[in-house]
């Protein structure tokens, strides 16, 4: 498995990568949990898809299996803000305003939103091997930003599953339950920081930078004999 990130710009530079992430957001939400979202016989896409969203996707054997979008929370595109502000302010009829019980707005913060992995991912290593990869992209997109934390709309399943990762994951307000697909919903925050693998990954790069860094032996000039003074 690999991870790609990239935004509108860079779009072109993976293929088909982006528009094979909207057709699996297609097949999950909208053909597998029925969401009444803005789909046609392909594809999902939202208002949120615009050049303020970035894209943190996992590619296996030539096709997406999994991906999410990323986008700070003070971004606007027309009358749209991101997501879960826009629910609090009562623009999305599917999405309680209650479940933010703060508004938010704030270049250290970015909001994480669709993430998706593909059904036929069936063992439980492999999926959590993709949810990883999508996570610690959505990391490299928001630290590359400057920002500090994040915060998704997500099932409760989804909150433990990150705990298990070595992510610090705590609920941000209240819950509520989607009357589409049945399952509770509630906010989630964390600091945008690596999963533990990432981190182990990570400290051992660096150890070998700095064993590679260090002078060799056989590099080092021969030591030259002690040459003591003597008084005439």
């Amino acid at each position: 498995m690999d991870c790609v990130n990239f935004d509108f710009s860079a779009l072109h530079r993976h293929g088909l990568a982006f528009y094979q992430f909207l057709a699996l957001r297609k097949q999950v939400f909208v053909d597998e949990l029925k969401w009444d979202v803005p789909h046609n016989e392909t594809v999902e896409m939202d208002q949120y898809d615009t050049p303020m969203a970035h894209y943190s996707v996992v590619c296996h054997q030539g096709r997406v299996i999994g991906g999410a979008r990323a986008m700070a929370t003070t971004a606007t595109w027309g009358e749209h803000t991101y997501m879960l502000r826009d629910a609090y302010s009562g623009k999305l009829k599917h999405i309680p305003p209650h479940i933010m019980s703060v508004d938010i707005a704030t270049p250290k913060v970015w909001e994480c939103t669709r993430l998706v992995i593909a059904s036929d991912i069936a063992t439980q290593a492999e999926r959590s091997e993709c949810l990883r990869l999508i996570v610690d992209g959505l990391v490299d997109i928001v630290r590359k930003h400057g920002a500090e934390e994040m915060i998704c709309l997500s099932s409760l399943h989804l909150m433990r599953a990150l705990r298990q990762m070595g992510y610090q994951v705590d609920r941000l307000g209240e819950t509520y339950k989607n009357a589409e697909d049945g399952r509770t919903y509630g906010v989630l925050r964390m600091p945008a920081d690596y999963s533990k693998e990432r981190k182990a990954l990570m400290q051992t790069a660096s150890v070998h930078r700095l064993s590679d860094a260090r002078p060799r032996a056989e590099h080092l000039a021969p030591a030259r004999p002690l040459e003591l003074a003597t008084a005439v």
